[in-house]
């Protein structure tokens, strides 16, 4: 960490993002209007230095001969995260460590692996990790106008209400497509802005030819699928599986493989309004 400290730093950016304070230091000025688009949903500028986490960005950029480049860095404390000449590459890098920070260490929010939308003033939660086809599924369900609240992570207050995770959806173009950036807008969806109440939990896994045929998980296996996609599961277990138990014992949470997303829409909207049971009185969820 020293001799990072002793580089010579030309400016920096602090800021509080969920309960958390950030700093990232810069040896090139230029490269901080690059780092809004890149950071946490929320995030606030802050005035002080001291942080609780720390990057370090050290653009490489035209080396001592024509032909030479010097590496782009970034470090995490003392620890190096990425090397490349593509900043592009670097900045990814970033973005994705602070996400994963930030999953892990946020003050009075709880993040699950999940794509996230609303529908009818409930939250529709589809736990996953990368490559589940959880974005597809959501991209889907933004498109027959469900609101859009994320393709990432459900976070989810003390009560068991889910908030809104606004990033851009990250869509993939075929199996190993590097991801691209897309507003829900462009989808012709719309992002929701309010926090909702759990309405339906569906781990779901695409498979090609699949069928939606699921079973409904016990309260109990329930909040353990849910726990195996929790960010804090290891950090914080006890308030992790508080907070899993409330939605797992009072929603219903469905397990199966399926088939493509665009029929998939159907099924989990039916569910929801008309034909899942409620763990409490067996009724339809309603609205």
């Amino acid at each position: 960490m020293e001799k990072i400290d002793r580089l010579g730093w030309a400016a920096g950016l602090s800021f509080v993002a969920y309960g958390r304070r950030i700093g990232i230091r810069v040896n090139d000025p230029e490269v901080l209007r690059q780092l809004p688009d890149r950071l946490p949903p929320g995030w606030k500028r802050v005035g002080s230095p001291i942080v609780e986490h720390l990057y370090s960005l050290v653009l490489g950029g035209d080396g001592p001969r024509a032909n030479v480049r010097r590496f782009n860095l970034l470090y995490a404390g003392s620890a190096r995260l990425a090397r490349a000449l593509d900043l592009d590459q670097v900045l990814e890098s970033l973005e994705s460590d602070l996400q994963q920070y930030i999953a892990g260490a946020a003050k009075g929010r709880l993040f699950v692996h999940a794509g996230v939308v609303g529908w009818r003033a409930k939250a529709i939660v589809l736990p996953g990790r990368t490559l589940s086809g959880k974005t597809t599924l959501v991209a889907a369900l933004a498109r027959a106008g469900a609101a859009y609240y994320s393709d990432e992570y459900a976070v989810f207050d003390a009560r068991g209400r889910v908030h809104p995770y606004p990033k851009p959806l990250s869509i993939r173009e075929g199996i190993g497509g590097r991801p691209e950036k897309s507003a829900v807008e462009a989808l012709g969806g719309r992002a929701g802005v309010r926090s909702l109440p759990v309405g339906l939990v569906a781990l779901t896994e695409y498979r090609p030819g699949g069928r939606w045929r699921p079973r409904l998980l016990s309260p109990g296996q329930a909040a353990l699928a849910l726990l195996a996609n929790t960010v804090a599961a290891r950090r914080r277990p006890r308030a992790a599986l508080s907070t899993l138990r409330r939605v797992a014992s009072q929603v219903p949470v469905l397990k199966g493989t399926r088939g493509e997303a665009a029929e998939m829409v159907e099924a989990i909207l039916d569910k929801l309004e008309n034909g899942t049971a409620t763990r409490r009185s067996g009724a339809a969820t309603g609205r």
